[in-house]
């Protein structure tokens, strides 16, 4: 220790640091730092102590929460009630077109019927009203002894005679249908015998005569032809 007088005395354990007790001299590589700078350097914060309340609040939650399996479970369900019930729909809707399809055939049906009944029944109505003009026609052409199948050189003989054959041959276009049985065996679903008269060369039961044509309409008979038939 120097005696000069003139120094003042420096502070007791200031020598060897310099603030906060940190040596004034340079620091070691290997030498830990101060516990102040190293909490300072750190920048790490020390976890907070939950509430004691929270922790089972928390768990409360994630029970709440549906698992995946189960969500897919559930879609997987509704998607097959879906289409169950689609199914279900179309199954009725299908059944319900064949039932329409097949009570409008149905309808199509009867009304052809119908029709076809109705055309028949006009044609019916118009040979009965019809036929006694023909057979006016025929009887008037006999009496003035004209055949009605032949042919005449008279003007007016000749104009009745188209008469005669064209209104015939309208009904034929209609589909009606002659019946002059003059020879064949007597039918009576068809014939109307008015008289019966014995026949020498001829077989009992054939047609010897016919009074009045009759007519039909495919199945259906309109008029029966009268007739003689032999004994």
């Amino acid at each position: 220790m120097s005696n000069d007088p003139t120094k003042e005395p420096r502070p007791a354990g200031r020598d060897d640091q310099g603030q906060g007790g940190r040596p004034a001299g340079p620091v070691a590589a290997g030498d830990p730092p101060p516990p102040a700078v190293a909490k300072a350097s750190s920048g790490a914060v020390p976890p907070a102590t939950p509430p004691a309340g929270d922790a089972p609040a928390e768990s409360d939650q994630g029970s709440d929460v549906t698992s995946p399996p189960d969500a897919a479970q559930d879609v997987e369900a509704d998607l097959d009630k879906l289409l169950a019930d689609t199914q279900r729909e179309r199954d009725e809707y299908l059944d319900l077109a064949k039932r329409a399809k097949a009570d409008f055939e149905n309808f199509r049906k009867r009304m052809a019927s119908e029709v076809q009944a109705a055309a028949a029944r006009g044609k019916g109505e118009l040979i009965r009203d019809v036929a006694p003009v023909l057979d006016d026609l025929e009887r008037a052409l006999q009496a003035a002894g004209i055949d009605p199948e032949g042919d005449s050189p008279d003007g007016l003989t000749h104009g009745v005679l188209l008469v005669f054959r064209s209104l015939r041959e309208a009904l034929t276009r209609s589909g009606i249908e002659e019946i002059d049985p003059k020879g064949e065996k007597f039918d009576p679903t068809l014939h109307e015998a008015l008289s019966t008269q014995p026949a020498e060369g001829t077989e009992p039961g054939t047609v010897l005569e016919v009074m009045q044509k009759g007519y039909r309409l495919g199945d259906q008979l309109i008029r029966p032809a009268r007739v003689v038939v032999g004994e």
